[in-house]
């Protein structure tokens, strides 16, 4: 049985924390508890992208990244979230990342979950987008199960050559 999960919206000022790699301030300011899988290198380069993000556009802040809880464990297992809002052909990006601790669990599964049926119901979203290294097979065996389709390659400053999958939802 898949687990439930709830997508948090986290402040500005929690972002900010996070950016900072400052858990405690971070914990101090958050609705639910941070573990240190929110402050490593990878996941603390998101939230710093995301503190730039808000600081210029803070209409952004219900479409970017948030926290995958776990409400029935009163677990904090991963983030998950948009890159923004939609653009002006109605895409949206998603991205998910799962603490190690809690992978195979289905929570990616479940945080995609949520973030479809958000995209399906946002009247200016057309088609849900989803960039996926090559090596990484979990993650792009879950999104061809949701009817993402490969469309091309792009290259990343970060994370290299990716895929990027569509799934039409509008």
């Amino acid at each position: 049985m898949a687990p439930t999960v709830h997508l948090v919206q986290l402040s500005p000022a929690t972002i900010d924390a996070l950016a900072e790699e400052d858990l405690d301030l971070a914990n101090e300011q958050a609705a639910v508890e941070l573990s240190p899988f929110f402050i490593e290198p990878v996941n603390a380069n998101t939230w710093r992208y995301r503190s730039r993000q808000l600081a210029v556009t803070p209409g952004d802040a219900s479409w970017v990244t948030r926290v995958i809880y776990d409400p029935t464990r009163h677990l904090a297992v991963g983030q998950a979230g948009y890159h923004g809002p939609p653009d002006d052909a109605g895409m949206v990006e998603v991205g998910y990342a799962v603490d190690a601790a809690y992978r195979r669990q289905g929570y990616a599964r479940a945080a995609l979950t949520a973030l479809l049926e958000r995209a399906r119901i946002e009247l200016s979203v057309t088609v849900v987008r989803a960039t996926i290294r090559p090596d990484n097979l979990p993650s792009r065996a879950l999104i061809t199960q949701f009817g993402f389709v490969e469309v091309g390659e792009q290259w990343d400053d970060e994370d290299g050559l990716e895929t990027i999958f569509e799934l039409p939802v509008g």
